[in-house]
């Protein structure tokens, strides 16, 4: 434990630092986007951005560390850990009996690449909380801004170039935001996870009303998407958020709902009708075949890590066909089987218990902020354990924000370190 005894300026520091979290975060959000029809271009694009972020966020890591930051680290929860270790082992074992191992062995390095990400990306916040903890970066607040940043792109984008920015669906009668740039439900998502992140704002009084301003557009490009899940998703954050606000916000957020009724049942039906709503759009009668037709087969270890079918696509009669299943939970179990089924139930159960039982509320509230969103898109598109996407990305940070822990059981270099370079600390014995 540390204890500051006099507080020198860090403010110039801070705001390098809060700046370069928020943009390293926004280009490894954007490196999931497909800028380019051209396949080469976008890999070469995907590839480049994310790697370079990752370097970024190690640098800022140790940029910190040079500061007097020591980097001394300690697990807790680790069993949540060795269990999503386990589930990348299972994937790469799998390589085996994969039918297409270079795609599976291509989705399973994607998904190492993010892990190495968010540790490093992790270990910043996990060293700011613990050596400038009078400072304003939290992580939910630089999630917040990069959505933010992000969705104002697709709107100016969607003003500037709608052919490049909407998608065209239900027959050319309905268009919806993020094209073919990106999946409007993961666009969606993204609102959603950038809206309850901005949302700590008010728990912590900070500039409400610039919050309030950012808050706009993510809600005009949710609405934009036509992604109902991410609009189901944003509900039950907004349920969440408001239990642990005053009786004036519930009030107001109660009368914005009723208003919104007439434009949320827009939403919700469209061309289809309730049938289409009901199937989930089909999904249900596709999900039926897949644990049916296409569990049965393979029900042990499945086909082979991000692979639900022998060959490239999966089909039945009565559904239509595709690479995936538009759940995460279906998918592991086709790719994995009922053995990597319960490794990653297991992790995600043990993850969720860790994170409930901190005694930091704000952690709690943070943690079941953004899983709210994260779960919704995991069960009808590609989701926490599905093909390469950010929500992967943000679990994976939400996994290290739950398990990593500063050691305040320092050896005798890093206190000296901790002496030379930040003097005005003070360590105190570590709680037994």
């Amino acid at each position: 434990m540390l204890k500051t005894d006099t507080l020198p300026n860090h403010q110039r520091l801070l705001r390098t630092v809060q700046v370069l979290l928020t943009l390293i975060l926004l280009i490894k959000l954007a490196g999931f986007f497909t800028w380019s029809e051209d396949v080469g271009l976008t890999r070469l694009l995907k590839t480049g951005s994310r790697l370079a972020m990752t370097l970024a966020a190690a640098g800022v890591s140790q940029w910190l560390q040079r500061r007097g930051a020591v980097a001394a680290w300690r697990w807790q929860h680790s069993l949540a850990v060795l269990l999503y270790g386990a589930y990348l082992l299972l994937g790469l074992a799998s390589l085996l009996w994969s039918g297409n191992p270079g795609y599976s062995l291509l989705q399973l390095l994607m998904v190492v690449e993010t892990l190495v990400f968010a540790y490093f990306y992790a270990q910043c916040f996990v060293l700011l909380d613990t050596f400038y903890a009078g400072s304003n970066i939290h992580f939910a607040r630089v999630v917040g801004n990069a959505c933010c940043w992000l969705v104002l792109g697709f709107l100016v984008g969607a003003v500037a170039a709608p052919d490049t920015f909407y998608r065209l669906t239900h027959g050319g009668e309905e268009a919806r935001l993020g094209g073919f740039l990106m999946n409007p439900n993961e666009l969606g998502m993204l609102c959603v996870v950038g809206a309850s992140g901005l949302s700590f704002n008010f728990y912590q009084k900070y500039r409400l009303r610039r919050t309030l301003l950012q808050l706009l557009p993510l809600v005009v490009a949710l609405v934009l998407t036509g992604s109902r899940s991410s609009l189901a998703g944003f509900g039950l954050v907004l349920f969440f958020h408001l239990r642990q606000a005053g009786r004036r916000w519930q009030l107001l957020a109660l009368g914005g709902v009723g208003a919104s009724l007439p434009l949320l049942a827009g939403l919700v039906v469209k061309q289809g009708g309730l049938e289409e709503v009901l199937s989930l759009t089909g999904r249900l009668p596709f999900w039926q075949a897949l644990l049916t037709e296409g569990l049965p087969r393979e029900p042990l270890l499945g086909y082979g890590f991000m692979r639900i079918a022998y060959g490239e696509y999966f089909q039945s009669t009565h559904t239509y066909a595709a690479q995936m299943t538009h759940n995460t939970f279906i998918q592991v179990l086709l790719n994995l089987g009922v053995v990597g089924f319960g490794i990653v139930l297991a992790q995600l159960l043990l993850l969720v218990r860790g994170a409930l039982q901190s005694p930091d509320r704000q952690a709690r509230l943070l943690f079941v902020g953004l899983l709210i969103p994260l779960l919704i898109n995991s069960f009808t598109e590609f989701g926490i354990f599905g093909q390469s996407n950010f929500g992967i990305l943000f679990y994976q940070l939400l996994i290290f924000l739950t398990c990593l822990r500063f050691n305040a059981r320092l050896t005798a270099p890093e206190r000296r370190v901790l002496r030379l370079r930040r003097p005005d600390l003070t360590l105190l014995p570590a709680a037994s």
